[in-house]
């Protein structure tokens, strides 16, 4: 399985509402679509979006679990530090799903008043995980499709390249129920992540952990 994700275009409204006395800070709009290929080139059929977004509803949004980030981290867990809105409502409007999602009182929700205050323009993109099939050039999502959350992202100037970015072409396993990215990735991750100073001594650890696998 991959992780799959995708920026919507669309303007989100940016609501504020009183209650009981204090402001309230809510986005509504389009959170994902289906049937249409996307400019990823990639094609959610719609019978696998109402199945995914069903079993989101029924498990997260319904229970106030369904909570997602400021930005997409790079896997598909959700990090609890980073949380920036709770999802509180997703609805079909034709081949759309329409979303309104609270932000909250976090570090990272505040941070999410700050810009909407500020008059910035942000988006949404779905992060899921499910496996590809390539039809005529168009990569269609299967059915093993799991939606996870929908993240709060600003859009970037290079869609491609921001979604590539996010360690799409990294396979996940399920190790007894957790999702874990295979070996062979975390350890390039790691790499990845060190800084200069420490390039040589990550790469003389990650290659003995390599070894110890073997």
């Amino acid at each position: 399985m991959k992780l799959i994700t995708e920026f919507v275009e669309n303007d989100l409204q940016f609501i504020t509402e009183d209650k009981d006395g204090k402001k309230q800070y809510a986005i509504e709009g389009i959170f994902m679509q289906a049937d249409q290929k996307n400019r990823n080139g990639r094609v959610y059929p719609k019978a696998i979006m109402e199945k995914a977004v069903d079993k989101y509803v029924t498990e997260q949004v319904s229970k106030g679990r369904a909570v997602g980030e400021l930005n997409h981290p790079e896997g598909p867990t959700i990090n609890l530090d980073k949380v920036s809105h709770r999802i509180t409502d997703l609805r079909w409007e034709g081949n759309n799903i329409m979303g309104k999602a609270l932000i909250l009182n976090t570090p990272m929700g505040q941070i999410v008043k700050g810009l909407m205050e500020g008059g910035v323009q942000l988006g949404v993109s779905s992060r899921g995980m499910g496996s590809l099939v390539s039809k005529g050039g168009v990569n269609y999502v299967n059915e093993d499709f799991i939606l996870a959350t929908v993240d709060i992202v600003q859009d970037p100037s290079a869609h491609d390249a921001f979604v590539n970015g996010i360690m799409e072409g990294v396979e996940w396993v399920w190790d007894n129920g957790i999702l874990k990215a295979q070996e062979i990735e975390q350890f390039e991750t790691e790499i990845k992540r060190a800084s200069s100073k420490q390039l040589a001594e990550t790469q003389m650890k990650v290659f003995k952990d390599f070894l110890s696998k073997l």
